[in-house]
């Protein structure tokens, strides 16, 4: 199909979608974007946040906790620090995030203790999203 592009998600543990799609809806950490095919070159930094795609057979979400992804008119790649299939998403994953985040916060620099912030409170309306507890 002409309008279609590539979609690859991949993290550190393997590469968890490669697909055709219409259309990928980002986390972005400036914002949330939506790709297309044509769409013009950009790269961005992810927030945690679910990343939707839709492809002919429906659509596929996945949660991911950072990282970046590369849009071009031909696909999207998404390097993701962490990335689950959202449906797969447990509490204690979320505890897990949330407990990774926290200490990002104690750890951070003066320097670093907004952005660490802002990264918390991304995982704090992920799990809301999720409907999994934030405490």
């Amino acid at each position: 199909m002409a309008d279609t592009l590539n979609f690859d998600l991949v993290s550190p543990e393997r590469s968890l979608a490669s697909f055709e799609a219409t259309a990928v809806q980002i986390p972005g950490s400036e914002g949330d974007m939506t790709a297309m095919a044509n769409h013009e070159p950009v790269l961005t930094t992810l927030r945690p946040g679910v990343l939707s795609v839709n492809a002919a057979g429906g659509v596929s979400e996945y949660v991911v906790t950072g990282g970046f992804a590369e849009v071009t008119a031909q696909g999207v790649t998404v390097i993701a620090e962490r990335a689950m299939v959202k449906a797969d998403v447990t509490q204690e994953d979320m505890d897990g995030i949330i407990a990774g985040a926290a200490e990002a916060v104690e750890k951070a620099s003066e320097e670093t203790q907004e952005a660490a912030r802002k990264v918390q409170s991304d995982v704090a309306a992920l799990a809301a999203a999720l409907g999994l507890n934030a405490a």
